[in-house]
């Protein structure tokens, strides 16, 4: 089978596959290391933050809820199997959601009343628990929802080790782009941007906006497929005057920023601040200032620390329709994109749900 892009969503689906006994051939230049395309600018899961909110998602049922908790269970056991196979993924327990208003405390606290409900270790601190904090969290904060379970994991090593695992597993790389999809007698002909192509009775498109463009080229086939919208995301990487100590409570977000430490990286004086949400191509400027000093509101230590990098990255979601878009357009064709903020967290349900569709049989093109 073929797996077309090679984001966190693309590699989860090859290696998870490749994992589970099928041979995989996975399709997407950027795995030849070939270069961003501009300065600042990043691939969708490159641009990542990879911060996961899975328990404290506002939401407790249904699909979305469902994907998140199957996703927050697999990314724990993903972790230490590439851990034992010396793939590391440094991970961080511990994501703090702060309250800047009386009404979002009232909904803080109605969401953990909620979670507790369903037996999950989410608890609401007070502003008795969060002054003595240091360095000092963003003013004004009224209240803090934390939950131990969710976290973040470094989307760049995640990546790195989901190839190389899955090319030790014996999965196989095409580093060129693909140009059009076709049916074929066998299932699916994949034709490939530097010449030559690739058969398969199986094709998962994982590819971003290169997804909808292989699809429309197949309106005649009698393909479905939703259209996506491209949203940009911003993002720095700070090097602080002093390092975080480990009381520190994880990532925490505060009015939608999230502020990433990065214990692993020059000894806890690097953190990422990200990310905006800014819609179509170009990067807002005024965005990016408003987000490297939180509106205004950063507290001193984090306004004098150094900008060492800033960064952008294009993603996809869907349009008039929930993220992500899981679905079969044809026989033998699948569908994993649209995740646009939520691609490292939900990168494993998705692998999953390509690997049971596969496996239950799906639907196959009809052999002549």
């Amino acid at each position: 089978m073929i797996v077309v892009g090679a984001g966190i969503v693309g590699l989860a689906c090859a290696w998870w596959l490749q994992r589970r006994g099928h041979q995989v051939l996975l399709v997407d230049p950027a795995v030849g290391g070939a270069p961003e395309p501009e300065a600042g600018g990043r691939s969708g899961s490159r641009s990542a933050l990879g911060v996961l909110m899975a328990d404290l998602f506002h939401r407790d049922r249904g699909r979305a809820w469902e994907l998140r908790q199957r996703s927050l269970r697999l990314w724990h056991l993903w972790r230490t199997e590439l851990g034992r196979r010396g793939h590391d993924v440094p991970h961080r327990a511990g994501v703090l959601v702060l309250a800047a208003e009386p009404a979002e405390t009232e909904r803080l606290a109605r969401l953990a009343a909620a979670k507790r409900d369903l037996g999950l270790p989410l608890r609401l601190w007070d502003r008795q628990r969060l002054e003595p904090l240091l360095p000092s969290l963003p003013r004004p904060c009224l209240a803090g929802l934390h939950s131990p379970r969710d976290g973040q994991l470094d989307p760049g090593a995640a990546l790195a080790a989901l190839a190389a695992d899955g090319q030790a597993l014996g999965m196989a790389i095409r580093a060129q782009a693909a140009a059009a999809l076709e049916p074929h007698r066998t299932g699916w002909r994949v034709a490939l941007a530097g010449g030559g192509h690739e058969e398969a009775a199986w094709v998962v498109l994982a590819a971003g906006g290169a997804s909808v463009t292989l699809l429309e080229n197949l309106q005649g086939a009698g393909t479905t497929g939703g259209p996506l919208e491209p949203v940009l995301g911003q993002a720095l990487e700070l090097e602080l005057a002093a390092p975080l100590p480990a009381a520190w409570p994880g990532t925490v977000v505060w009015r939608g920023i999230n502020l990433v430490p990065r214990p692993d990286l020059e000894g806890g004086r690097r953190l990422w601040l990200g990310a905006t949400l800014e819609p179509g191509l170009g990067a807002d400027p005024a965005r990016l200032a408003d987000l490297r000093h939180l509106m205004g509101a950063a507290p001193d230590w984090l306004s004098g620390a150094r900008v060492l990098q800033r960064w952008q990255g294009l993603r996809f979601r869907p349009v008039g329709r929930p993220a992500p878009l899981l679905e079969q357009p044809a026989p033998g064709l699948l569908l994993a994109g649209g995740h646009y903020r939520n691609g490292v967290l939900l990168a494993p349900a998705s692998a999953a749900w390509v690997a049971d569709r596969i496996e239950a049989g799906g639907d196959l093109p009809s052999q002549p």
